[in-house]
């Protein structure tokens, strides 16, 4: 296989509306029949072609009227602000899907989203610590989502709990979290609190999700 044309390795943070260990992961029907959340990602190490995107971030709220595989998503990505516009346009592409391989995770996403917003370049604050199971991303106007550890509900211990995909083409193993606070302040408006929180570190390329 060619060398890839992009990669973005980092932090992924996945906060939405279904019930703990979401059922979208396991091909079954969203807890509340809709699937609305939040998606984002901190770069730490990642390239478009000759453009560098270290320490950038982007973030995404979405609306699927049923199940993700019954498709008529609606996504509103938002950029860093601090991107220029090369690094701009190079985000969007990958998020769009294009200059990637059948079978990625973003080129999968253009076959279940129907309608993409306007993108925003925006602020993202970006708090992220995967041993501790706690997040926290904040972007004015369109999201503000925090995660904590599960909680037991007798004793209130904190619960750990894995899922690993070993083909999973999103991520390979992410920690089990709550999102204690899961909010769409723009377009695409929600309130989810004590909803799923997918927490872990991914390397996507162009060529597909790397596994471990």
């Amino acid at each position: 296989m060619a060398d890839p044309v992009w990669k973005m390795k980092g932090q992924w943070l996945k906060n939405c509306s279904c019930a703990y260990g979401c059922p979208c992961d396991y091909n079954a029907l969203p807890t509340h029949t809709v699937c609305e959340g939040m998606v984002g990602m901190k770069i730490e190490k990642g390239y478009f072609k000759d453009v560098k995107l270290d320490g950038l971030c982007w973030a995404g709220t979405y609306l699927w009227p049923g199940a993700l595989h019954e498709g008529n998503g609606t996504l509103q990505p938002v950029v860093d602000e601090k991107a220029t516009d090369e690094q701009r346009n190079a985000i969007l592409t990958i998020l769009s899907g294009q200059e990637q391989v059948d079978g990625t995770f973003f080129q999968i996403l253009t076959m279940i989203v129907s309608k993409v917003l306007e993108p925003k370049f925006l602020p993202i604050e970006f708090e992220f610590d995967l041993e501790k199971r706690t997040a926290r991303v904040a972007i004015p106007g369109i999201l503000e989502t925090v995660t904590h550890p599960i909680k037991n509900p007798i004793t209130g211990a904190e619960h750990r709990i894995q899922t690993i995909m070993p083909e999973g083409f999103e991520y390979h193993l992410a920690e089990t979290a709550s999102a204690t606070v899961n909010k769409g302040l723009g377009d695409l408006q929600y309130d989810w609190p004590m909803g799923h929180s997918a927490l872990c570190h991914v390397e996507h390329t162009s060529n597909g999700v790397v596994h471990p």
